[in-house]
């Protein structure tokens, strides 16, 4: 019997839930992201925003801020002692032997450009974000470009820490 006013999620729902609780185990406070990787209905592999394994992590010993020069003349800062959530799911798959060809990820906000090659180039081919980054139209370029699917659960621009 069913519950007055339960309201059974969809997949991208129930993933973008999933993704959510694994950014709780995110190490840098400037971005606590999540992400999961499917197909088929079945969570693939995981990830989060984290110091490489054995290393210090952000909320240990602080970030470590590189300044970029962008080709317009604008400087943006980027925290570079950590792994992206996306990075780290497909590394998960690879070191697990799991193939993420033709699946679909979840993330909090619009894959970097770095990212968004690695998900073009392991054969993924959906993504699902649950906001926009502030830096992410090359990335949404790249995605349309590569036939990749990319939506939003949010049109909203993702706020985060010193950004």
């Amino acid at each position: 019997m069913e519950e007055s006013g339960y309201h059974r999620p969809s997949w991208d729902e129930y993933f973008m839930e999933v993704c959510n609780s694994i950014a709780k185990r995110a190490t840098c406070d400037r971005g606590r992201s999540g992400c999961v990787i499917a197909r088929d209905n079945q969570v693939l592999a995981t990830g989060y925003v984290g110091a490489p394994a054995g290393l210090p992590h952000c909320d240990e010993a602080g970030h470590q801020m590189k300044k970029t020069v962008h080709e317009d003349g604008s400087v943006t800062q980027h925290c570079v002692r950590t792994v992206h959530a996306e990075q780290n799911a497909i590394c998960q798959a690879a070191k697990r032997g799991v193939g993420i060809a033709r699946a679909t990820l979840y993330c909090r906000m619009t894959p970097c450009r770095t990212c968004a090659m690695m998900v073009i180039n392991c054969g993924i081919v959906r993504v699902v974000c649950e906001r926009r980054y502030h830096a992410g139209s090359e990335s949404e370029e790249m995605f349309r470009a590569a036939g990749v699917a990319l939506e939003y659960v949010h049109e909203e621009t993702q706020d985060y820490a010193n950004q």
